[in-house]
C-alpha cells in the first residue's frame, strides 16, 4: 500500500490488476489518445503493438488497456448526447418562445374576432329596416357603398419611397407578429422540435398569403443575404434584377427591384412585379427585410409592362429575422401576393387563388434551403458519387431551371413558336441562339460526335381526373417503359454526347428495364436525386449507342402524405464524366392538384387498402364512393426537348409530335387504371384488395404460418376481417410469387412503406432486388428450406426500399403458402421491426 501511494505522488500512477481504480501519467494518456484518434476500437494485437511501441506503457497490463478504450468510447458517447442534448434544448427553448409569441398573437385575433362579431351583430340589427327600403336614394347609396376605392398615385421620389418603405415594414409587422391578417394553421403542419416550422395560411383576405416561423442554425446576416438572393431558392423565380439602389438615414437600404416568375403550366402566362425592398435592423437587434409592390406611383422610376407577363402585386411581405440565444436565428416570413387570376382560364383558377400552393412552393421553400444549408455547414460530407451537398443542389437547380424554361418558352431566350400540324394539342419551339447552344457544344473526349445545333422544345398540358399526383409520379417513375421509347432515350443521349458512365455505380432499385441510384435527399425528403441507368437500350437509327444509357432525374412530390403537393420528374441524360458543366437538356412532368378543397382529402387513396375493406350489408364495396371521396382534379404539363441539326428540323418536328402524343395517350391510360373508380378492373393491375380473393390469399396466410410456425401471425379479435387486420399489421408482409425470379405480389400497408412503393408498382421489384450481397447469398442458401420443410428464418440485417434506401430489421420469417387444396401458391415473408436507416 505504501509502495502504491508512494507512486501516485511520484505521478507514475501504475495500473494495477486487481480491479482498483487506475490513474495514468500525463504521458501516458497522451500516447493513448493518440491511438485512440487512429483507432478507436483497437484489436488485441493491436494493444500488444502499441505495448511494444511505447515503453511507456509496458507497466500496464493489456486487460488495463482494453478498459481505458472502453472508458474512452464512454465517455466520447456521453460527450456526444450532452452536446446533441444541449443543442436539442436550445431549440426547445427556442421554439416555446415561438409558440408563447404566437399564443399571444391568436389571443388578440380572438378578442379582435369577438369584437367584430358584436360589432356586426349589432350592424345587422341596427340595419334590418334600412334593407327593406326600395327607394332610389337607398339604391344609389347602396351601389356607392361597394365601389373600389381609387388611391391616388404615390409619390416614387426619394422622399416618398422611404415613405413607403416605413409604411411597409408597419404593414410587414402587423402580418408577421400582429392580427393585420387572420391566419389559420396549414392543414398536415404541426409545430415540433422535428418539424420544419409553425406554418399558417391566411383566411379571407385579399389575394393569397402564407406565414412561418422557425429556428436555423445560421447569423441573421447569412439568412438576409440567401433570402434576398431569391433565384438560389425559389425554383419559379426566372430573375430578380435591382434596378436603383439608396441608403437611408437610419442605416437601411430601399432597392427597387424587376422580378419574374415562371408559369407552372403551358396554359397561363408567366408573372412579373416592380417592388420596393426595404432592408433596416431594429432597435432590439433584429432584421428586417420587407417588399412591396410599386404599381401606383409617380415622380419616380417605373417599370413599363414586359411581353409574354402579366403584372402581378405582392402586398406587404418579407422577413422578421431575430438572433437566437446560442447561436442560429428566429425568423417569420410572410409572403401576400394577388397573383391576378382572372387571367388564366377558370380552370386554373385555383392555382393562383391557393394559400396552401403559395406556403409550399415559397414560404416553406425559403425555411427548406436555410436548413439544408446550415445543415451542409455543420455536416460537410460527400454524399452519392462524389459530390458536395451544394454541388448536387446546383445540378438540381440546374434541371429545374431548364425544365421551366422549356415550358415557358420566352422569346427573350431565343424561342419562336413552329406552325401547327392543324391540331393544337402539342406546341413546338425551337431555339438555335447562341446563348442556348453553348452549353451543348461543349466539347467531351468519350469519342461520341456532336449532333445538334439548334434545340426543340415539344409540350403540351393536360387536366387530370381523381388520380393523386403523387401516385401517378411514382408509376411514371418506376415503370419508364410503360411510356418512354428506348430509341428516342438514345437519340437524346446521342445529341449530348452523353457516353458510357465511368463512375462507380450504387446498388440501386430495379424496374423493367432501368436501375434507379440513388444520389441526395433534401433534409425533409421533399425531393430526392438520382442517376437512372437505361439497361440495353440498343441503337436509334444508324448511331452506334453505348448498351446504357444515364440520366439525372430530379423527384419532388413523391410523398403521397404530402398535402397539395406539386409533383414533378425532370430528367436529362448526363454524359459519362458527369462534370458539374455538363449540358443538360432537361424533360419531364409536372403535375400539380387543382382543387380548391383538397386539404380535407386523403390523396393515399389508391394505397389505402383498408379503404377497400367496408363492406355493407349487401356486399358493395366503398371504394367508388365518390360522394364520401370527393372528386380531385390536376394539370399535367409535359415537357420534351430534342438536340437536332438544322436540316433535320422537319423530321424532328414530326417525330417529337409523334412521341409527345404517345406519352399522352400512355399517361392517360395510366390515370385511368390508377383512378379510384376503375382500379383493379384493368388488366394487369390484379385483383383489388377487399376482394373474395385477396380475402382468400388472408386467410391462407395465416393459416399456413400457424401450420408452419405453430403460432398466429395475428391478434385477430371481434369481428374485422383477416384482410384488414392483415392490412393494419405493424410488421412488414410481403408475398412472392413462386418463379426462378421471384417477384413480390402482395404486401400490406407496412410492406409498402418498407418498399416506398404502391401496389401498382409491387410487381415490378424483385425478391434479390431488396437485398444487399450479403443477404443474397443467405436467402440463396437457405431458400430451398421454406419449399421442404415450410419455413425459415433469417437473422435481422439489412434491405433496401424500391428507392435504393437502406432498411434494417430485426430478424425475418419466411413461409410457404397452400391453399385448400394443399398446393404451394407463394412465398410469403414478415419482417419484424423494420426501420430506414
Amino acid at each position: 500500500m505504501m509502495a502504491a501511494t508512494s507512486a501516485c505522488k511520484e505521478g507514475t500512477k501504475i495500473a494495477m490488476d486487481n480491479g482498483k481504480y487506475v490513474r495514468y501519467t500525463p504521458e501516458q494518456v497522451e500516447a493513448l489518445e493518440r491511438l485512440y484518434h487512429e483507432c478507436p476500437k483497437p484489436s488485441s494485437m493491436r494493444r500488444q503493438q502499441l505495448i511494444r511501441e511505447c515503453p511507456i506503457l509496458s507497466n500496464i497490463e493489456p486487460k488495463q488497456i482494453k478498459v481505458w478504450f472502453q472508458n474512452r468510447r464512454c465517455r466520447e458517447k456521453q460527450r456526444k448526447e450532452a452536446s446533441r442534448l444541449q443543442a436539442v434544448n436550445r431549440k426547445l427553448t427556442a421554439m416555446n418562445k415561438l409558440l408563447m409569441e404566437e399564443n399571444d398573437r391568436l389571443q388578440k385575433q380572438v378578442s379582435h374576432l369577438v369584437y367584430e362579431n358584436s360589432y356586426f351583430r349589432q350592424q345587422t340589427q341596427n340595419t334590418t329596416l334600412a334593407t327593406t327600403d326600395t327607394s332610389c336614394d337607398s339604391a344609389v347609396t347602396s351601389g356607392q357603398h361597394h365601389l373600389t376605392p381609387q388611391h391616388p398615385p404615390k409619390d416614387a421620389s426619394p422622399a416618398g419611397l422611404l415613405s413607403i418603405a416605413e409604411e411597409t415594414l408597419t404593414e410587414f409587422l402587423s402580418k408577421a407578429t400582429g392580427t393585420a391578417v387572420e391566419w389559420v394553421q396549414m392543414p398536415g403542419m404541426k409545430p415540433g422540435p422535428d418539424s420544419i416550422g409553425i406554418v399558417a395560411i391566411s383566411h379571407g383576405c385579399t389575394g393569397v398569403a402564407a406565414r412561418a416561423c422557425g429556428l436555423v442554425g445560421l447569423d441573421p446576416t447569412r439568412v438576409a443575404e440567401i433570402l434576398k438572393d431569391r433565384p438560389s431558392w425559389y425554383r419559379d423565380c426566372r430573375a430578380v434584377d435591382v434596378i436603383n439602389m439608396l441608403s437611408t438615414a437610419n442605416g437601411g437600404t430601399i432597392e427597387l427591384l424587376y422580378m419574374q416568375l415562371y408559369a407552372p403550366t403551358t396554359l397561363a402566362p408567366a408573372r412579373d412585379f416592380w417592388l420596393l425592398r426595404y432592408t433596416s435592423v431594429m432597435e432590439d437587434g433584429s432584421l428586417v427585410v420587407c417588399e412591396r409592390s410599386l404599381n401606383n406611383t409617380q415622380n419616380g422610376p417605373s417599370m413599363p409592362p414586359a411581353v409574354n407577363f402579366v403584372r402581378a402585386e405582392l402586398l406587404p411581405s418579407g422577413y422578421l429575422i431575430r438572433p437566437c440565444e446560442g447561436g442560429g436565428s428566429i425568423i417569420h416570413i410572410v409572403d401576400h401576393m394577388d397573383l391576378e387570376p382572372w387571367s388564366v382560364p377558370e380552370v386554373l383558377r385555383p392555382l393562383y387563388e391557393s394559400s396552401t400552393l403559395l406556403a409550399q412552393k415559397t414560404t416553406m421553400a425559403a425555411l427548406r434551403h436555410l436548413r439544408q444549408i446550415s445543415q451542409e455547414i455543420s455536416q460537410p460530407n460527400v454524399t452519392g458519387w462524389g459530390r458536395r451537398p451544394a454541388a448536387l443542389r446546383a445540378l438540381s437547380h440546374k434541371l429545374s431551371k431548364g425544365f421551366n424554361e422549356a415550358v415557358n418558352g420566352f422569346t427573350d431566350e431565343g424561342w419562336s413558336m413552329l406552325e401547327s400540324d392543324g391540331v393544337d394539342d402539342v406546341t413546338l419551339l425551337v431555339n438555335s441562339s447562341p446563348g442556348k447552344m453553348m452549353d451543348i457544344n461543349f466539347s467531351y473526349s468519350n469519342g461520341f460526335p456532336s449532333m445538334g445545333n439548334a434545340v426543340l422544345c415539344a409540350k403540351a398540358s393536360m387536366l387530370l381526373q381523381n388520380v393523386p399526383p403523387a401516385i401517378l409520379l411514382r408509376f411514371l417513375r418506376e415503370h419508364r417503359s410503360e411510356w418512354a421509347d428506348s430509341g428516342i432515350d438514345a437519340y437524346s443521349a446521342a445529341a449530348v454526347k452523353a457516353g458510357p458512365c465511368s463512375l462507380p455505380v450504387p446498388q440501386g432499385g430495379s424496374f423493367g428495364g432501368q436501375v434507379i441510384l440513388p444520389l441526395a435527399h433534401t433534409i425533409e425528403h421533399e425531393e430526392f436525386m438520382e442517376v437512372v441507368k437505361l439497361e440495353n437500350v440498343g441503337h436509334y437509327q444508324d448511331m452506334i449507342m453505348p448498351s446504357d444509357i444515364f440520366l439525372l432525374q430530379l423527384c419532388t412530390g413523391v410523398d403521397e402524405n404530402a398535402v397539395s403537393t406539386c409533383a414533378e420528374l425532370i430528367f436529362a441524360p448526363i454524359d459519362g464524366s458527369f462534370s458539374e458543366d455538363s449540358p443538360i437538356i432537361p424533360s419531364g412532368f409536372r403535375i400539380i392538384p387543382l382543387d380548391s378543397g383538397m386539404d380535407a382529402s386523403s390523396p393515399n387513396r389508391t394505397l389505402d387498402l383498408a379503404s377497400t375493406l367496408e363492406v355493407g350489408a349487401a356486399g358493395n364495396r366503398a371504394t367508388g364512393d365518390k360522394s364520401s371521396r370527393g372528386s380531385t382534379k390536376s394539370v399535367m404539363t409535359i415537357a420534351f426537348q430534342f438536340v437536332y441539326e438544322m436540316q433535320l428540323q422537319e423530321n424532328v418536328a414530326i417525330m417529337a409530335r409523334q412521341y409527345v402524343r404517345s406519352i399522352i395517350a400512355s399517361v392517360q391510360r395510366v390515370a385511368l387504371a390508377l383512378s379510384p373508380s376503375s382500379f383493379g378492373s384493368h388488366a394487369g393491375l390484379g385483383s383489388p384488395p377487399g376482394t373474395p380473393e385477396a380475402q382468400t390469399l388472408a386467410r391462407w396466410i395465416c393459416q399456413s404460418y400457424r401450420c408452419y410456425m405453430g403460432d398466429e401471425l395475428l391478434k385477430h379479435e371481434g369481428s374485422e376481417s383477416i384482410l384488414k387486420v392483415l392490412w393494419h399489421h405493424t410488421d412488414a408482409v410481403l408475398c412472392c410469387s413462386l418463379k426462378a425470379l421471384p417477384v413480390f405480389t402482395f404486401a400490406n400497408q407496412a410492406g409498402l412503406d418498407m418498399l416506398e412503393t404502391t401496389l401498382v408498382s409491387l410487381q415490378d421489384i424483385s425478391l434479390e432486388k431488396i437485398f444487399d450481397e450479403n443477404g443474397r447469398k443467405t436467402l440463396f442458401a437457405e431458400f430451398p428450406q421454406v419449399m421442404q420443410q415450410g419455413f425459415m428464418c433469417l437473422q435481422g440485417g439489412i434491405c433496401l426500399s424500391s428507392m435504393g434506401r437502406p432498411v434494417s430489421y430485426e430478424r425475418a420469417v419466411a413461409w410457404k403458402v397452400v391453399n385448400d387444396e394443399e398446393n404451394a401458391h407463394c412465398i410469403c415473408f414478415t419482417f419484424i421491426n423494420w426501420s430506414f436507416v
